[in-house]
């Protein structure tokens, strides 16, 4: 039996499939008499497409990843799956002219007009390798082109088996691909990686019985009919989750003019599920679909799957996948990278309440780009959402992650039910303060609703009357009701704050992202006193000396998110303990107010946190303070030779 699985457009050209990769192993190690392999659609459309246009690495980003919520990607597959050039044009030109610049409309309606002939030849490519099965993946926006490639090779050799699997056909929308486009003859829904090798070994065999009994598999009756099968009852077990097998990926890139676009990565899972989700689950998440049960591989398999991966392909740039890191990485995972002294450089997605001391791991590790899902700076906002975390946890998430050279990858988000604008105006005035540390990616987005999420599936927290998103109804010749099994994001009605604290919102993070580059507030604690010093264009002063004693204790206090009562409390007990003066609660707040207007603190929701990374002091030698120390050190206690004006 000849396997082939097809990675159609538009997945990302700079990672190869994590989906086909493990399914070519699984078919290598559990279906007898098989052969499989990979054609990487994706990068035969890169080179495909810039011998006729001038399509770049921005245009490809932009398809497969920042149109996603608008379908452009999809759409201009479309084409190709109706067999027409110009296939409701004018539905997607007038909806989305507003959308749109104009070269980017231009780009779109031409590509749209070309795919139908690069479908066809990769349909005629596949066929011409006699495969019994043609497998396609479907991700974000795959569908259109997946469907249109099945479609096509079914046309010319109605003997192939056509398969569809991934994340656009899980539950109901699996089974609305199935019965709306016949040329697809099975849809397995859920992990694949036990399914498939079934299916094959079922289609081996002649044994149609047996396909008939895989959990979540659609298959088709003897007379057509559409079948679903009922979702597996739970998900498979980690030790079930095989590591993916890329042979041949890095070696078409390399042939491709995709090479000179990105540097490629390898993409590793260790862990399926959300274990936060588990507990509360996010409301407008909509990760993980079927299956939130959280598990992970043990700590030995997912150590040697990575090295193993780094070894074959001499790659250290690496996407780690897991929607949440798995704690126990930190002691058992992460050591071993360290020292294994391979200079790992990775992304993974953690939770913002993670500690100094924990993201000093990730660093050592290589984890470099974390993804920590701050969402928003707002305690109460973020309570909407259920994350678990306030607004003053993020903000030390940014500045311990600026302190361990820990890159930042987050969103802005808005749009929930029950927010005011009274929630976003004392975080908005605090913006500039907070420029030196990593800006979100993209100015402030309202909320999608998307299938699986909370907000999908209970209208009790605030959206009713869900619709598809409009782009499904110029993309696909489907009623709606069908629409709405196989749709992933929903059209809702607006909630929560009006477009005027929108605008004010994205002016002010327009304004961070400008400024970051520049932008710096550090600190350095000599014990005796704490020295900050500021570049923010909000703020006029450029070092700050914090003497006083409750001044320094104060600050080394604000670490930590804490309330005035509390810090109140601590500094009383470390007062009776030593001897020292005690403060009271409005020598606290005064000290608060003023370091809040000079942009030393965050506050939110009655909590403070001071927002100074540790500095390797560099600006501080510039100024000579070291100098100034040593002088201090030898002098009598009437000379003062500190020049910088002190904050108290």
């Amino acid at each position: 039996m000849r396997v082939l699985l097809v990675n159609m457009p538009w997945s990302p050209i700079d990672l190869p499939s994590l989906a086909l990769g493990i399914l070519k192993r699984s078919v290598d190690e559990h279906v007898r008499d098989a052969t499989c392999e990979v054609l990487h659609a994706n990068l035969e459309f890169t080179d495909w497409i810039t011998s006729r246009t001038e399509f770049t690495a921005e245009d490809y980003d932009y398809y497969a990843l920042s149109s996603y919520f608008l379908g452009c990607g999809d759409w201009v597959f479309s084409s190709a799956l109706y067999d027409d050039p110009e296939w409701r044009e004018p539905e997607f030109v007038e909806v989305m002219t507003p959308k749109l610049r104009r070269s980017r409309m231009r780009m779109t309606r031409e590509l749209h007009r070309l795919v139908p002939e690069f479908v066809t030849e990769v349909a005629c490519r596949v066929v011409d390798q006699q495969p019994d099965v043609v497998g396609f993946t479907s991700t974000f926006q795959q569908n259109t082109a997946a469907l249109a490639a099945a479609r096509h090779i079914k046309r010319l050799a109605p003997h192939v088996v056509t398969v569809m699997g991934g994340a656009n056909c899980d539950a109901e929308q699996g089974a609305a691909v199935h019965r709306n486009f016949p040329f697809v003859d099975y849809v397995v829904r859920g992990e694949g990686e036990d399914a498939f090798p079934r299916l094959l070994t079922a289609l081996r065999d002649g044994d149609p019985a047996a396909a008939a009994s895989i959990p979540g598999l659609c298959h088709r009756t003897t007379d057509s009919a559409h079948t679903a099968n009922p979702m597996p009852a739970g998900p498979l077990p980690p030790a079930a989750i095989l590591p993916p097998d890329y042979s041949g990926y890095f070696e078409r890139l390399a042939a491709s003019v995709a090479r000179n676009w990105v540097e490629p990565k390898l993409v590793v899972e260790g862990a399926r599920g959300c274990w936060w989700g588990e507990k509360h689950h996010c409301t407008f998440c909509g990760l993980n679909g079927s299956f939130m049960e959280f598990r992970s591989k043990s700590p030995d398999t997912f150590y040697r799957e990575i090295m193993d991966l780094a070894e074959r392909h001499q790659v250290l740039d690496m996407y780690v996948v897991d929607n949440i890191l798995d704690m126990r990485y930190l002691s058992t995972v992460l050591p071993r990278i360290i020292d294994s002294g391979y200079d790992l450089r990775m992304h993974i997605e953690i939770k913002a309440n993670m500690r100094r001391p924990q993201l000093q791991v990730l660093a050592d590790a290589g984890l470099i780009y974390v993804q920590p899902g701050i969402e928003s700076l707002n305690s109460r906002v973020l309570d909407l959402m259920d994350k678990g975390v306030s607004g003053c946890q993020n903000v030390r998430m940014l500045r311990d992650a600026a302190e361990t050279g820990l890159s930042v990858s987050w969103n802005y988000l808005h749009g929930f039910p029950g927010e005011t604008a009274e929630d976003y105006e004392p975080v908005i005035r605090q913006l500039p303060a907070l420029e030196h540390l990593n800006p979100p990616v993209d100015l402030s987005a309202r909320i999608a609703i998307e299938r699986f999420s909370p907000y999908f599936k209970r209208p009790e927290l605030g959206f009713t009357g869900l619709r598809p998103e409009e782009h499904y109804l110029f993309t696909y010749e489907l009623s709606e009701a069908e629409l709405h099994d196989l749709a992933y994001v929903f059209q809702a009605p607006e909630r929560g704050i009006a477009e005027p604290t929108v605008t004010v919102l994205n002016d002010a993070i327009a304004a961070w992202k400008k400024h970051h580059a520049d932008a710096r507030l550090t600190h350095t604690d000599l014990r005796d006193r704490i020295v900050l010093v500021s570049r923010r264009p909000s703020f006029g002063w450029r070092t700050m000396e914090l003497a006083d004693p409750l001044a320094t204790a104060l600050f080394r206090l604000l670490d930590q998110p804490h309330t005035v009562v509390a810090m109140h409390r601590k500094l009383t007990a470390a007062a009776e303990s030593s001897g020292g003066a005690r403060c009271t609660p409005q020598d606290i707040e005064a000290l608060l107010e003023e370091w809040v207007a000079h942009g030393v603190v965050f506050t939110d929701a009655g909590q403070y946190v001071h927002i100074a990374p540790a500095a390797v002091n560099q600006d501080l030698l510039r100024l000579d303070y070291m100098r100034h120390t040593h002088a201090r050190d030898e002098t009598t206690a009437g000379t003062e030779p500190a020049p910088a004006p002190a904050l108290t």
